[in-house]
């Protein structure tokens, strides 16, 4: 086994999704010999049906003071954007506790203190995967975000001009005409800003680049592998998958999402992680879709994907698998129909549910755990794609060194 004086030789990462195999890719570029391992496939979880939204400018805390105003509609209305199931589940109601706690000004402003110095180097972080061999690209917007009225737009610009104070810029302009630029808004949608200096990309498209380019550069991934248990040994840490053959490696680096706490509790990772689940599908338009568009009152956001339009919305506190729930379909599509024209929301295609892992204090868990040798890459909430080249590099420099990068110091997963 390695010790601190010298790197590892050889890694383990469970989970094949953006997290997980952008850290493989960084310790392949120090010269680690990588396995991936995942139970379902590249990309199965919250990685292929999100929106695909690379906004550093918007990756800022769940929990804000507005929680207050719309958490009790959460509880009585099905249809509301946040969905919290009417149900006795002990551990769901401890954590939404301590999202609460986190729900004010003050905390909101230290967790977007800890989370802008990776914000800024996120789109640089796609750009080193791209110029070295990921074939995948990332896309300009601008973002077009839309209002019903120009009251609803200020807790929006309110929210932005925040992520700038703490340190990052987010063009915002008004835009004048904009069913002239963007055919696909109704008349119903009268107050309009378009966000510049974001990207996004095909999410699915881009996890699977990610993956070919691991194997392609000496790396293994190896699906079916359902991880239970790790083993410290005389060939270094021992993962065993049910019905598998252990894999050994020096080090070992969990971002299995919104299943983590199941290997990472026990290594003395206490941060609670919820499944926040989110739904999207896709709709054929009259027009071609050309720009992402989001409407935060209704908290949908919208991206052109493979030649259609792909609707993502709700943030829906259930287990990571229970089966879809198509209420939360009939929701979003309920929430768009006054605001979209020129579509056909009738034909759905690419329905899906996926698992995004929320943490109480809106900070990812970025680290060492108390089991030597093993490092957990999890908890960005709905940021994991724009976040996920990131803090692969970083997380790969600390294993390689023993250095940890002040980008990940205040996400500590022992913290």
């Amino acid at each position: 086994m390695y010790s601190r004086a010298q790197s590892p030789r050889t890694a383990v990462v469970v989970g094949a999704g953006m997290v997980g195999l952008a850290t493989a890719w960084h310790l392949q570029e120090r010269g680690i010999e990588v396995t991936v391992l995942d139970r379902s496939g590249v990309g199965a979880g919250a990685s292929w049906g999100n929106a695909g939204w690379l906004t550093p400018g918007m990756a800022m805390p769940l929990a804000d003071p507005t929680l207050w105003s719309y958490a009790p509609k959460a509880l009585l209305d099905a249809t509301a954007p946040l969905h919290i199931p009417a149900r006795l589940d002990p551990k769901l109601w401890a954590f939404l506790a301590r999202f609460g706690l986190h729900a004010t000004a003050k905390a909101w402003r230290k967790a977007m203190a800890a989370l802008t110095p990776i914000d800024r180097i996120a789109l640089d972080a796609f750009d080193e995967l791209t110029s070295s061999g990921v074939d995948a690209w990332t896309r300009k917007g601008p973002f077009i975000i839309g209002f019903e009225g120009e009251k609803e737009s200020g807790p929006f610009i309110h929210e932005i001009q925040q992520v700038e104070k703490a340190g990052q810029r987010v063009p915002l302009t008004r835009l004048d005409n904009p069913q002239v630029k963007v055919p696909q808004l109704s008349a119903g949608v009268s107050t309009v800003y378009e966000m510049d200096e974001q990207r996004f990309i095909e999410p699915g498209p881009f996890v699977q680049a990610l993956a070919d380019a691991v194997p392609a550069r000496g790396g293994r991934i190896l699906s079916g592998m359902d991880v239970r248990s790790l083993r410290h040994g005389p060939n270094g840490i021992s993962v065993e998958s049910y019905g598998q053959e252990p894999v050994n490696a020096d080090v070992v680096v969990l971002a299995t999402g919104a299943w983590l706490p199941a290997l990472a509790k026990p290594l003395g990772v206490k941060t609670m992680i919820q499944a926040g689940r989110g739904y999207s599908f896709s709709v054929a338009t009259d027009h071609p879709a050309e720009f992402p568009i989001y409407f935060p009152a209704r908290r949908v956001a919208c991206t052109p994907y493979q030649g259609r339009l792909r609707i993502a919305g709700t943030m829906e506190f259930r287990g990571p698998d229970e089966p879809l729930q198509t209420g939360r379909i009939d929701a979003i599509l309920a929430s768009v129909r006054p605001l979209f024209t020129n579509m056909d929301l009738e034909n759905l295609e690419d329905i899906w549910v996926g698992a995004r892992p929320v943490t109480p204090d809106g900070l990812p868990v970025v680290g060492a755990t108390r089991s030597p040798g093993v490092y957990v890459a999890g908890g960005h909430g709905m940021w994991g794609i724009v976040l996920g080249p990131a803090t692969g590099k970083l997380l790969a420099e600390q294993i390689a060194t023993g250095h940890i990068p002040e980008q990940i110091r205040p996400f500590d997963p022992l913290r």
